[in-house]
């Protein structure tokens, strides 16, 4: 490129300014100054990942307070309640309510009141994330009105009996959409302790609901609650626990006497290093199947902290009469010894 000759000493050197400007312009592809006059912006850093985790070491287990549960005794829901609105999902009763505090809660009546609050505990015991539970022997909702299900489980003034009470999610925690839950052979613990363990718990609290993924049209029991740095893979719905494992027509609820009466068939056998349970429930083909011994020796090393006091608490904090507590306490006991011979 020319430049013009200049014959004084001050053009010289606005034409010396001029070609540094130039210069220090941005220029395009093709080595020319940018049209815009501005630098390229750079990419945008990509989001992290929150964390994918569906367990966490629980410490000292026998130390662990199960009358609380995840959320101890000081998060129990405090009077007074006031009524928000019914919920008509799922098969049971329900309706949200706000505490004093101004946290909400989703209240639950019927068959299941008992076995979720009590599984929950025991989940949490050896580590897993659980919704925070509570039961409520007796108690009053203000401002009730318009209740179609729940109807008979809460009187015109307010008073109801036996309700399960779950805490609503903490602010930034979100439930994903079912459809973006997980399936028991489909998650990123697929193989590992962790999830084999969590497998074993399903199958002592007898839970035969262990609907996942694939059942999103019938409800799914699996869920991913994610926070800005992690992605907790959990089983919400603990329902369908504490009773006879088995089909449609045979599987029962809190039904200890049932409980009982299978605990003989928990585990078994092991045989090649694998080791084989006599429960049955949603998907038991690809369910209950290889669990090595090393998955039970694992999870025996929190399982087998637990005390008979704990599970007594635990049973009494989940409206358990003194003889359930009794039944359900020696039956516990009797499968976390079948697992603790595993070998």
């Amino acid at each position: 490129m020319k430049y013009p000759r200049t014959k004084t000493l001050g053009g010289r050197l606005l034409l010396l300014l001029a070609i540094a400007a130039l210069c220090a312009l941005p220029v395009d592809a093709q080595g020319l100054p940018s049209a815009t006059g501005s630098a390229p912006k750079a990419p945008p850093k990509p989001k992290a990942t929150p964390k994918p985790i569906i367990w966490m070491d629980p410490g000292e287990v026998e130390k662990l307070d199960l009358v609380g549960g995840i959320a101890g005794r000081d998060k129990a829901p405090k009077p007074p309640l006031t009524f928000i609105e019914e919920n008509l999902k799922g098969t049971n009763p329900k309706i949200k309510v706000k505490d004093s505090t101004g946290v909400e809660w989703g209240m639950k009546w019927g068959s299941e009141v008992n076995s979720e609050t009590f599984a929950t505990r025991l989940l949490w015991a050896v580590g897993y994330f659980v919704e925070p539970a509570y039961f409520i022997p007796s108690g009053a909702v203000e401002g009730v009105t318009g209740l179609t299900r729940a109807k008979n489980y809460v009187k015109p003034d307010g008073s109801f009996t036996n309700a399960r009470f779950e805490r609503q999610r903490d602010k930034g925690v979100k439930k994903l959409d079912e459809d973006q839950s997980w399936s028991w052979i489909d998650n990123p613990f697929v193989g590992s302790k962790e999830l084999a363990g969590l497998r074993i718990m399903v199958m002592l609290a007898s839970n035969w609901d262990n609907k996942d993924l694939r059942d999103v049209k019938r409800g799914s029991n699996t869920a991913i609650f994610q926070s800005k740095d992690e992605s907790r893979y959990l089983v919400t719905d603990w329902g369908g626990s504490m009773g006879k494992w088995g089909n449609f027509l045979s599987r029962e609820k809190w039904d200890c006497k049932g409980y009982q009466s299978q605990t003989k068939n928990f585990v078994k056998r092991s045989r090649n290093g694998i080791v084989e349970f006599g429960y049955s429930g949603q998907h038991t083909s690809d369910f209950a199947r290889d669990i090595k011994v090393s998955d039970v020796q694992w999870l025996m090393q929190y399982l087998g902290r637990i005390t008979d006091e704990q599970i007594r608490a635990a049973l009494e904090a989940s409206g358990a009469t003194a003889d359930e507590q009794s039944c359900f306490t020696g039956a516990i006991r009797e499968r976390i010894n079948q697992l603790k011979a595993v070998n």
